[in-house]
């Protein structure tokens, strides 16, 4: 299979070539790697290499509803036995994985042929993917722009076409950002619809979930379908969908209520690109018989970031010193910035971390309430177009700060949050969108609807009731119908035979 053939299809329609013996499975993996060949020199999207492994899938053959299919793996959370899942980090970059993830079995049993891992910032803590270990993954739309993250070496090869789907996670944006900065499908499940075991139970209190990105709707709903479900260590059971997800796609939504507003969480400016892609989003809704009009949850949007922000540094702090007992690894194998939150995490005491996530059940019972009038929420997925690679790195004096803290246990380093705190609370004014759906625990996606001036995409999100996946699904299928992106290809990287832009 030549490679113009293999960029003209998605994970089904290849699953389909295989089954009907038009193309073997060894072909088109072959096709895979040749393209991951010609991007990632200029992309940066991979950081372990498992061809062999591929190889010996295909040798050995494989079964399931997408038999065949070339894959990759987020380096974070989605453990393959016998190779590391780095995270990122210098440390872990050494520390084989025992056993496969859950998620990873079930992709397997699917039939799906992982043969690369993808970049990440380091234990996905940032919504760019600049990680100092293997250095910054490219926007294929324009190299000089972030694909986001925490996905975001998975949905910049998504979106060069070396695979037509990939593996990501989503713990405060991080499958929906990188489909919004890439073009791309970016569905993030509803708490514990897809399994995080065996290693972990919950991270994050369910707000951290497996999923994936895709450039079509019928591929998310079958990487979807492959994957949902409760495993033995699920701490509690969630009902299953009435149908497969794949039978959602083409489904009518019906007459939807969808409330939309292009206002951010925080109060911070929101570009004026963002506001023209929901307020474009609305109108082609409007077009297809839904009921639109401007409404949002009654949240305190800078209240329920604290409390998001309370258990992030909590996590990393936890995260850090696990892994520094594990390995016998020093300060020097994490980055300034983890350290930074890790020394967050710490100066807050057991009782801020309760409360902290105590007060997430006032934020779920105002979406709940919100989602007694409408259907759906639009939103901007972020507050503008996808930034430069660079363009959030700390400045000079939160350096000076990260070294401060990372020296001390003393009452400095109580003082030192809240600076610390504004610099976060600055960052997340580029993804204020996202991290509600997160907390609440509720599913969200991320459609590529929009392109700015420049040519770089602007995804919008929606953001459904708990259990909503279908619903989301049935709509998104719809409005790709209406709204065609699949073809679009980016300017930033090659495709043969073809010089058209996207």
């Amino acid at each position: 299979m030549r490679v113009d053939e293999y960029l003209k299809h998605d994970a089904v329609g290849l699953a389909e070539l295989i089954r009907e013996g038009q193309v073997s499975a060894d072909e088109v993996l072959t096709a895979a790697i040749t393209r991951s060949e010609q991007v990632d020199p200029h992309l940066n999207t991979t950081v372990l290499s498992m061809h062999a492994e591929a190889r010996r899938l295909v040798k050995e053959g494989r079964s399931g509803p997408l038999a065949g299919v070339p894959f990759l793996l987020k380096d974070l959370f989605q453990d393959y036995a016998g190779f590391p899942t780095s995270a990122g980090n210098r440390a872990m970059r050494r520390v084989p994985a025992t056993r496969h993830s859950e998620v990873v079995r079930r992709w397997l049993e699917a039939g799906l042929v992982p043969f690369a891992k993808t970049n990440v910032p380091e234990f996905g803590a940032k919504a760019v993917t600049e990680p100092r270990e293997f250095g910054p993954t490219r926007n294929p739309w324009n190299t000089a722009h972030t694909p986001g993250g925490s996905s975001g070496g998975s949905a910049a090869a998504v979106a060069a076409g070396v695979v037509p789907g990939a593996s990501a996670n989503d713990g405060g944006g991080s499958i929906r950002i990188p489909a919004a900065c890439c073009g791309l499908v970016g569905l993030k499940p509803g708490r514990g619809r897809v399994p995080f075991g065996p290693n972990w139970g919950e991270p994050m209190h369910g707000a951290s979930v497996n999923g994936a990105v895709t450039r079509t709707v019928r591929d998310t709903a079958a990487l979807l379908d492959a994957v949902a479900g409760p495993e033995a260590v699920s701490p509690y059971p969630i009902a299953p969908p009435e149908r497969p997800y794949t039978e959602e796609v083409g489904r009518d939504p019906g007459r939807l209520r969808i409330g939309f507003t292009d206002r951010s969480p925080l109060g911070t400016r929101v570009h004026p690109e963002a506001v023209r892609a929901v307020r474009d989003a609305a109108a082609l809704l409007e077009g297809l018989g839904h009921d639109v009009e401007e409404a949002e949850p009654d949240i305190d949007g800078r209240a329920l970031t604290e409390d998001f922000v309370t258990l992030w540094y909590g996590s990393m702090a936890a995260l850090v010193d696990g892994i520094k007992a594990d390995t016998g690894c020093s300060d020097d194998a994490f980055e300034p910035d983890t350290l930074m939150l890790a020394a967050m995490g710490r100066a807050r005491t057991a009782a801020d971390y309760v409360r902290g996530n105590e007060r997430w059940n006032n934020h779920v019972r105002a979406l709940v309430e919100f989602h007694s009038r409408y259907d759906l929420l639009l939103t901007p997925t972020i507050a503008g177009p996808p930034v430069t690679v660079g363009r959030l790195d700390p400045p000079a004096w939160l350096r000076s700060a990260e070294r401060l803290l990372v020296r001390t246990r003393t009452e400095r380093v109580v003082t030192a949050t809240d600076l610390v705190t504004k610099e976060v609370m600055n960052n997340l004014t580029a993804t204020p969108f996202t991290l509600m759906a997160n907390l609440t625990g509720v599913p969200a996606i991320s459609l590529p609807l929009h392109h700015t001036a420049s040519g770089l995409p602007l995804g919008v999100q929606f953001v459904a009731p708990a259990a909503g996946e279908g619903l989301l699904l049935r709509l998104a299928g719809q409005v790709e119908q209406a709204h065609p992106w699949a073809d679009r290809r980016p300017g930033g990287v090659p495709f043969p035979g073809s010089t058209a832009r996207g």
